[in-house]
């Protein structure tokens, strides 16, 4: 069984950075493309940024383009998503998520994904 646990959560202030981090186990992690999603209280779950199978090609939303980085360490079995510059609109718990497959395609919406994490939450504070 295919499981995902998050960490790297937690308060900052404007303009600071968290990282967060997600471990998958249970299969091998170089066969899933990955993908960030935030949820904020009373909004709908958004995507913040995905990656294919292999790294090779990623995709932010564009309220963090600049700002966050996602990127996949296959042999750690870990993705990663660097969050530089926070604003206090950044606050949401945020999930990451696991497709499987080697199609070099990205995929973006979250009703693409087999698998989901817990959550962690970012709160930032202005």
């Amino acid at each position: 069984q295919v499981q995902l646990v998050e960490s790297g959560g937690g308060l900052a202030q404007a303009g600071a950075s968290l990282r967060l981090s997600c471990v998958v186990s249970g299969d091998t992690f170089s066969n899933y493309a990955m993908g960030w999603f935030r949820q904020a209280p009373g909004k709908e779950r958004e995507t913040v940024a995905a990656i294919t199978w292999s790294g090779s090609s990623t995709r932010y939303s564009n309220s963090v383009k600049g700002r966050f980085t996602i990127a996949k360490d296959n042999t750690k079995n870990t993705v990663i998503l660097q969050m530089n510059s926070l604003k206090p609109e950044d606050t949401a718990v945020y999930y990451c998520a696991a497709k499987r497959g080697d199609s070099p395609n990205i995929y973006y919406a979250a009703s693409s994904y087999d698998y989901w994490g817990q959550g962690t939450q970012v709160t930032v504070s202005s």
